[in-house]
């Protein structure tokens, strides 16, 4: 369609593909609610608030159009499917866009990785979006699949599903200026940059805002986001499956900072999505916690559009894509029809995507290990252990006596103390750390996973070591992904065979299998509601204070291993 045909098909002068008709649109800039029909033709809305003639009429009575919510950072790898599933799985939930940073699968297979992510988001119904993985790996006290530096972000950087520069995770190098980070940071200067700041304050925050970082997801407090916000940041409102911090800083989502404040998912899994939604889900709590509905979906939509410079989205209006939620109650949130750049999301629209191979098969290659290589082989009494904060992805760092026995600091279920381990399963050097976690409640076995961000090495937590050295092994034996075992048996794996990430089966069978993993988990003592993610977060030396990689413990706060 030529502009001076749009224009026309806007006038009423010749008849646009579609019309939704029968419903009110609510505008995300002044709230009103609009009367008339919604016109489409090629994707684009060309009219509202008038009569228009339409090849296709779509009757809506009594409905209210918003337009599609905007997930403005996520890691589609942590939702345990591949992009075309969770197209599948998101996307009739009114999620027309998500902006990724696939700096999971980046961190095991490069380039590759992101290439995959790349191609797959030219083909779904829903707009994928990308900002490239700034952090791989995320520290120099891991060891990663892959190395990425500015060079190799810039040949992709002018891909056209391609924003800018994802979070910035490595704070510390961006205030104490590693030429590493600086090189980047130079790279995308004027481009978008994501943040990653937790609990960061003061004049270290000034240091890192100033660096050209626009938004930002990890604010734990509603000061917290207050002051990044009164320094210039657009900050993010996370509800993933295991960092919730939507209830703290619900108070600060106004109609005043509305138009500065988004709503991201980052990691959420299956088993979440199916039981209780995604940004869906976040609206419904967000209206439920007493916060304005319209500065909710406008920061579901329009904001999260401007803050990330997709101006083409984000309001029901002439010039914009067809990206439009049909409610019958803003309040429930609870999508009748969804429409992505005027393509009505069915099972035959997915079904009339092009799918292409997975990348990243095989990329398990850890040692096999024993029981002995689970040992704590140390003779001093005061012992660092990680502490669980559930529903918090920032650990504690607690001190706890614990006394030797021939030379091995042992787990003691009776105090909360497991084992955990993370082996190098990159085949780079076949590290192997082991320290204490408390907060699991493991009274027997081990669970285990390939999913450890953002290295992806296996991390393991249990108190017997026949049950770890099984479920570790195991995971090499089905290309990485989950698994629940005691010291005699397997009680239930999923396995994820797309750079130990990925399944390559339906979410439908992801969430049943994840729902028999949590089952399983649960009969061994776990009582934490997400152990699985849970599990991946305390290997992730970018979040405070104490955290566990192959190289070791980390003290995140001294940035350095102990």
């Amino acid at each position: 369609m030529t502009l001076e045909t749009r224009i026309a098909a806007a006038r009423g002068e010749i008849p646009a593909d579609l019309v939704l008709r029968g419903a009110e649109v609510l505008c995300t800039v002044t709230g009103a609610r609009i009367a008339g029909d919604v016109a489409i033709s090629e994707g684009i809305i060309i009219g509202i608030g008038a009569e228009y003639e339409a090849l296709e009429v779509l009757e809506l009575p009594g409905q209210t159009l918003v337009p599609g919510f905007i997930d403005t950072h996520l890691h589609i790898e942590s939702s345990l499917v591949t992009p075309f599933e969770f197209d599948r799985c998101v996307a009739p939930r009114g999620v027309t866009t998500a902006i990724c940073d696939p700096h999971e699968i980046a961190n095991v297979a490069g380039r590759a990785g992101i290439a995959y992510f790349l191609e797959a988001a030219t083909r779904t119904v829903m707009d994928i979006r990308l900002n490239l993985s700034s952090c791989v790996p995320s520290t120099h006290m891991e060891t990663a699949g892959a190395a990425l530096d500015a060079s190799d972000l810039l040949a992709l950087a002018d891909h056209p599903q391609v924003i800018g520069l994802a979070e910035f995770m490595n704070f510390p190098g961006v205030i104490h200026r590693d030429p590493g980070c600086m090189a980047k940071l130079h790279a995308f200067a004027g481009r978008h940059i994501d943040g990653h700041a937790p609990l960061l304050s003061g004049r270290d925050l000034n240091a890192y805002v100033t660096a050209g970082i626009r938004t930002e997801h990890e604010s734990t407090s509603a000061d917290e986001a207050r002051e990044k916000l009164q320094k210039g940041l657009r900050c993010l409102i996370r509800e993933g499956s295991v960092s919730k911090d939507m209830v703290a800083l619900a108070p600060l989502l106004t109609p005043v900072t509305a138009p500065y404040m988004c709503l991201c998912t980052d990691d959420r899994n299956p088993l979440d999505i199916a039981e209780h939604g995604h940004l869906d889900h976040m609206i419904r709590a967000l209206i439920a916690l007493g916060c304005d509905p319209l500065a909710v979906y406008r920061a579901a939509t329009l904001s999260a559009a401007e803050a990330f410079g997709l101006k083409d989205r984000g309001q029901i209006a002439p010039g914009k894509r067809a990206d439009i939620v049909a409610l019958s109650d803003l309040a429930a949130c609870r999508a009748s029809l969804v429409l992505c750049a005027g393509q009505l999301v069915c099972e035959d629209a997915f079904a009339a995507r092009t799918l292409i191979d997975p990348v990243a098969r095989h990329s398990v290659r850890a040692p096999k290990v024993t029981a002995q290589d689970f040992r704590c082989e140390d003779s001093t009494l005061q012992t660092p252990v990680i502490g669980i904060l559930e529903g918090k992805i920032i650990t504690e760092h607690l001190r706890e006596e614990i006394t030797p026995e021939e030379g091995d600091k042992r787990p003691d279920p009776a105090r909360d103390l497991a084992r955990v381990a993370v082996i190098e399963r990159h085949a780079k050097n076949g590290n192997i750390a082991t320290g204490f976690v408390r907060g699991f409640g493991l009274q027997k076995g081990a669970i285990a996973a390939t999913v450890a961000h953002d290295h992806h090495n296996i991390v393991a937590v249990g108190v017997d070591y026949e049950a770890l050295a099984r479920a570790v092994n195991r995971l090499s034996q089905i290309e990485g992904g989950f698994v629940v075992a005691t010291a005699d048996a397997v009680l239930a794996e999923l396995p994820l065979p797309v750079a130990g990430l990925m399944s390559l089966n339906p979410y439908e069978q992801v969430h049943a299998d994840l729902s028999a993993l949590r089952d399983a988990a649960k009969s061994l003592g776990v009582t934490l509601e997400e152990p699985f993610l849970q599990l991946a977060f305390i290997a992730l030396p970018v979040i405070p204070h104490l955290k566990i990689t192959d190289h070791g413990m980390v003290d995140v706060d001294a940035f350095t291993l102990i």
